[in-house]
């Protein structure tokens, strides 16, 4: 897998976070959830920046989400908050997605050992930056 590639799993996950966290935070009136879910947003933002500016380095263009995806984050979000929108339930939520985010940026490193030290940061920071949102979230479980 080249670079790109891997930039392209990171911009997905990335949009996708970042749609969650504007779901998630619409169904809360907790103001110090809301603060947190900003924070972690501004965190998804930041490494968003990064990868939209090695894909204009590049010349290149990252792929869009595909919308099936979109929309099952979408109705995931939605149909698991019908009945319960506290605060344990929209923070578990959100931790079950940084784990599935955990995993593939791991698995992406440890597959793709011929990826450039750049993107290998990146990748790792992503990472770190989801395992630290989750620890933000464990205090509204």
């Amino acid at each position: 897998m080249d670079d790109l590639t891997i930039l392209n799993e990171i911009h997905k996950g990335v949009t996708m976070g970042m749609a969650s966290l504007e779901l998630v935070s619409d169904k809360t009136q907790d103001q110090t959830l809301k603060d947190d879910l900003s924070f972690q947003y501004n965190e998804y933002q930041n490494t968003l920046n990064t990868v939209n500016n090695r894909f204009k380095n590049e010349g290149e263009i990252p792929d869009d989400t595909p919308i099936n995806t979109k929309l099952m984050g979408w109705t995931g979000i939605q149909f698991n908050t019908l009945a319960d929108t506290s605060n344990s339930k929209l923070s578990e939520l959100l931790i079950q997605g940084y784990d599935m985010g955990i995993i593939k940026g791991v698995k992406l490193l440890n597959q793709n050992p011929e990826a450039s030290e750049d993107v290998k940061n990146i990748l790792n920071g992503f990472i770190s930056m989801q395992e630290n949102c989750i620890d933000r979230l464990k205090k509204f479980l």
